[in-house]
């Protein structure tokens, strides 16, 4: 399987959402930016597109983790307790690490479409 499809399958994600529609968690709404993943199943497949998602995904990974790293500890140190502090750290080390693949995903793409292909 390629790692295109992987990607898209992320867009599954987005149907979470629909637990925001339907009770008064409006919350997952946010989920539904998972939809846009769905576009990786109609892109055409080639190495530079799935070397630039892995990158971000690499990243996105890395980021998550120092987030949830530094949210947990800074939670302990201002009085927070363990539970509290890892699911803080959880939420952000989820956050960061999204937004970071989301970002870089469309940076890069962006730079592709302006014909600046070479990596940073």
């Amino acid at each position: 399987m390629k790692k295109q499809y992987l990607y898209g399958s992320l867009g599954l994600l987005s149907l979470l959402g629909f637990i925001g529609v339907f009770t008064e968690e409006r919350s997952f709404l946010a989920f539904f930016a998972f939809a846009v993943d769905f576009q990786y199943f109609f892109l055409p497949s080639d190495e530079m597109a799935e070397a630039q998602l892995t990158r971000a995904a690499a990243l996105g990974f890395v980021a998550g983790m120092l987030a949830m790293a530094a949210t947990t500890l800074g939670t302990l140190l201002l009085g927070g307790t363990p539970g509290r502090a890892i699911a803080a750290g959880c939420a952000a080390g989820w956050a960061v690490s999204v937004v970071m693949f989301a970002g870089l995903t469309a940076l890069y793409g962006f730079r592709e479409s302006w014909g600046l292909d070479r990596d940073p």
